[in-house]
């Protein structure tokens, strides 16, 4: 038996976090979390000890910066890998970057399951 990596995926739209859990968990390489509500995610971070984290950027209360920056600061958590996910960035404007945005991993909205697969791979690499 492998042991399934652990993802953590943070967005407000709740049909977004279903389809991504989906989606990852029937490769069956990834047990998936999901949060919806954005100022619980550092305390289930803390709980899950994930492997990596998906995060939405925009979100009502908290954007996915603050989130990122509270995890940033807990020594146990700061090297969890994240990629940030937004409708704000077009694939274009990803592609043009790299996919990187100030050393973050940005995948833009809608996302393909293969090309979210490939994100976490390089990742976790």
């Amino acid at each position: 038996m492998t042991n399934k990596l652990k993802i953590l995926v943070v967005d407000d739209e709740a049909m977004m976090t279903r389809m991504l859990k989906r989606s990852l968990e029937a490769t069956g390489r990834f047990e998936v979390t999901t949060v919806n509500h954005a100022p619980d995610a550092y305390s289930t971070c803390q709980e899950l000890q994930p492997d990596l984290v998906l995060l939405d950027v925009m979100m009502p209360e908290m954007d996915g910066g603050d989130v990122a920056a509270q995890i940033r600061e807990d020594y146990k958590l700061q090297q969890t890998p994240i990629i940030f996910l937004t409708a704000v960035v077009t694939r274009e404007d990803v592609s043009e970057t790299g996919g990187e945005i100030s050393g973050n991993t940005f995948l833009a909205k809608p996302i393909k399951t293969a090309e979210l697969i490939t994100a976490i791979e390089e990742k976790l690499a």
